[in-house]
């Protein structure tokens, strides 16, 4: 019998490492063994621990309404477990068996994380009682006592490790040292405290802490540069289990436990593990229109479910776009207390070689040559910043970081993107760690148009450098509008400071060609075109305009290219190809419609809704080209929420969801989500068709759980009409 119990126990242990005592320590879920007797010797035999001070139970003042969780800002947090916040005092009480007498008794508090905790390693945290609490340093005091029992206020310490522990109380007896049982119901969640001045995530304005940690719900701008769009998301950082889901995904990442007092490293194994590529990680991306297997990326309206799902299953997501991992990435962060907001940037440039340049490749009769074009502009693109200290760059560029978890390149050999300071990426200081060239690139890089002449010289026809990253925007504090932060990314375009930034790039190591030498403008013909604005579903003109500012008479022969895409700015299929002439008198203006019929691009349509038009124009007296691009979204109709009853917290009320499809063909295959941190987790409802120009309604009921200020965010999604929104504030009263 024996015999077996050993080879068990030989299995459970991890395998032998000549280069380490101890195995790594990477896992929050994994525990040790913690003797109730530590023997000092042989133990005499009338030794009776009962004779001793024994502690009896512990109050861990762990509800939602006492003094821990108010003064830590960790109430919201759906969990009955104690949760505080690093560096700052909270309160435990401790019943003994008998009135507790310093004189001759002793006890300590233990706190432990992980299988293999080290005191030097910060896993293994022991606390002497003392008189006297240092800031930002482990300590505990007693603050009352009466009868059996002591109160005690614990500082922990500002840079102590974010995570789950485990607490014992250990008391001191001639012969050994008697500990508290394991108890599950003492374990203590320890997280950043942007509260605390000595914590690296340090946020010194509360409605900026309030926003970007506090809120549970925020807005994602989509759509274009000409055409932006918005769409609320729920983060729900504080529902049930998404805490322990976060906490997970450092353990999958394998981020050594000691490590992760650290925003940096955590932020940077974090950008890995939130999309699936080379780590299994949390969402696997799919930009191919094509999501039978999976959840289509615009279906989803917050974090939670996809959290929860990976927790779980602990296999990939799918399927998600760039607002999806930033989505999820955002509620990560806030869920640990790193303050953190969700930036969109418009035109992003995705540089497949890093030159600070984007190439579009024309053939010899000015039209786009898709083979040779590999780098692609993105309508926008979503990422994140996190807000911490930068101990390891120079002093000012600590602030806002840039994290990114969807997979665009590798770095250091994995799909991840950060943290980057914002700050070096303005002032183009891109040598500092890390991935900064690579997001200075995706703001600042120049679109440069370039022909093919029939001997094979490459001909430089238009540069243009204003395009990319022309605003870059993030929801605003306190408030559901657009806040503009392109400032902090860039200078002013053609500032003397912007100059300076990107010649400061160019020294440290970003490619820039020069172009200047074999590009002269065209300076006597301007080319310009506008989309009109449409429904899906509708016709709609671009309409092109010349101006001929010279004395000259002139025609030109120009070239209107209609293409569905990615909102990646990848082209799925040309849907429109359309030549005329045109005729340029001296000294004026003319305009051309060119019209698009719904039956010529209904067929083909994406996900978003997105066209990208290219116009070339070639003047045929001087040979000049002149090239333009622009991308266009059509407008997608929206959901109805209402709301019916009186709106009270514990009491059930009413929601309907209604929706009128403006197509002129049925919607088959169509899911409904709705979905409110704090008054309802998400639900689903599919229904087989709807028919052209007919309403559906869908009720739900629900029990609010929180007073206050809540959102409601609701999906629809179908084979044929995707990006479907809708959303209503309401205000749930106090019982």
């Amino acid at each position: 019998m024996s015999e077996t119990t050993s080879t068990n126990e030989e299995k459970k242990k991890p395998p032998l490492n000549g280069r380490r005592a101890i195995p790594s320590n990477n896992s929050n879920e994994e525990e040790n063994e913690v003797p109730e007797i530590e023997a000092f010797g042989l133990i005499p035999r009338g030794f009776n621990p009962k004779d001793y001070l024994r502690a009896v139970d512990i109050h861990m003042f762990k509800e939602p309404h006492e003094i821990n969780k108010q003064q830590h800002h960790t109430d919201k947090y759906y969990s009955p477990k104690l949760i505080v916040r690093r560096g700052q005092i909270f309160q435990i009480q401790i019943d003994f068996n008998r009135p507790y007498k310093p004189e001759t008794d002793q006890f300590w508090l233990e706190y432990l994380i992980g299988r293999y905790p080290q005191q030097n390693k910060g896993t293994y945290i022991p606390i002497l009682v003392g008189n006297v609490l240092k800031p930002g340093e482990w300590g505990a005091k007693i603050t009352h006592k009466e009868n059996n029992s002591v109160r005690l206020s614990i500082m922990s310490s500002a840079t102590c490790i974010v995570g789950k522990f485990r607490l014992y109380v250990a008391v001191w007896t001639p012969f050994g040292i008697i500990r508290t049982q394991r108890n599950s119901a003492t374990d203590t969640y320890i997280l950043f405290n942007p509260w605390c001045q000595q914590d690296a995530v340090y946020l010194d304005d509360e409605k900026e802490r309030e926003e970007y940690v506090l809120n549970d719900v925020g807005i994602v701008f989509h759509g274009n540069i000409n055409d932006i769009k918005l769409r609320s998301w729920s983060y729900g950082q504080f529902e049930e289990n998404i805490l322990d889901a976060c906490l997970f995904l450092m353990d999958k990442a394998e981020l050594e436990l000691s490590g992760r007092g650290n925003p940096i490293k955590i932020c940077r194994v974090a950008s890995a593990v939130i999309n699936s590529r080379d780590d299994n990680g949390v969402i696997a991306g799919s930009w191919d229109n094509a999501y039978t297997y999976g959840v289509a990326p615009s279906a989803w309206t917050g974090s939670v479910d996809i959290l929860l799902e990976y927790y779980s299953s602990k296999q990939p997501v799918r399927y998600g776009q760039c607002w999806v991992f930033a989505g999820v990435f955002n509620t990560f962060l806030r869920c640990l207390g790193i303050p953190a907001r969700l930036i969109t940037n418009y035109s992003s440039a995705h540089d497949n070689n890093a030159n600070l340049q984007l190439d579009f490749f024309l053939d010899d009769e000015g039209k786009l040559d898709t083979k040779l074009t590999k780098d692609s502009v993105w309508n926008y693109h979503c990422w994140n910043e996190a807000w911490m200290t930068r101990p390891d760059l120079p002093v000012g560029f600590g602030g806002w970081q840039v994290v990114d978890g969807t997979p665009q390149e590798t770095s250091d050999g994995m799909y991840r993107c950060g943290p980057a300071s914002v700050q070096a990426i303005k002032h183009g200081h891109v040598c500092f760690q890390f991935d900064a060239p690579f997001v200075y690139a995706e703001v600042n890089s120049d679109i440069v148009f370039s022909r093919r002449q029939k001997n094979g010289i490459q001909v430089i026809e238009k540069i243009d450098t204003t395009h990319i990253g022309q605003l870059i925007v993030t929801k605003e504090v306190g408030g559901d509008g657009m806040m503009e932060i392109t400032e902090e990314y860039k200078f002013q375009e053609g500032s003397e400071e912007e100059r300076l930034a990107l010649e400061t790039a160019v020294m440290y190591g970003v490619k820039k060609q020069s172009t200047q030498d074999v590009y002269q403008p065209q300076t006597d013909v301007d080319m310009d075109f506008q989309v009109q604005k449409a429904v899906l579903g509708s016709d709609f003109k671009v309409t092109i305009t010349f101006r001929n500012r010279s004395r000259n008479y002139y025609t030109a022969t120009a070239y209107l290219s209609g293409n569905i895409v990615f909102y990646t700015g990848v082209a799925k299929s040309e849907f429109k190809k359309h030549s005329f002439s045109a005729k340029l008198e001296p000294s004026s203006s003319s305009a051309f419609d060119v019209v698009i019929k719904a039956s010529e691009y209904m067929s083909d349509l994406l996900d978003q809704a997105s066209f990208h038009f290219f116009v070339t124009a070639q003047i045929n007296e001087t040979g000049k080209i002149l090239a333009m691009q622009k991308a266009t979204v059509l407008e997608v109709p929206a959901l109805r929420i209402k709301t019916q009853g009186e709106l009270v917290a514990g009491k059930v009320m009413s929601v309907t969801v209604e929706f009128t499809n403006p197509l002129k063909q049925t919607l088959e295959n169509v899911t409904l989500r709705l979905e409110g941190p704090g008054v309802l987790r998400t639900m689903k409802k599919e229904f087989r068709q709807i028919p052209a120009n007919s309403t559906l309604i869908w009720e739900v009921k629900t029990i609010p759980r929180q007073p206050g200020l809540r959102k409601l965010i609701a999906s629809l999604d179908s084979n044929a009409l995707r990006h479907v929104y809708g959303e209503l504030n309401i205000q749930v009263q106090k019982p």
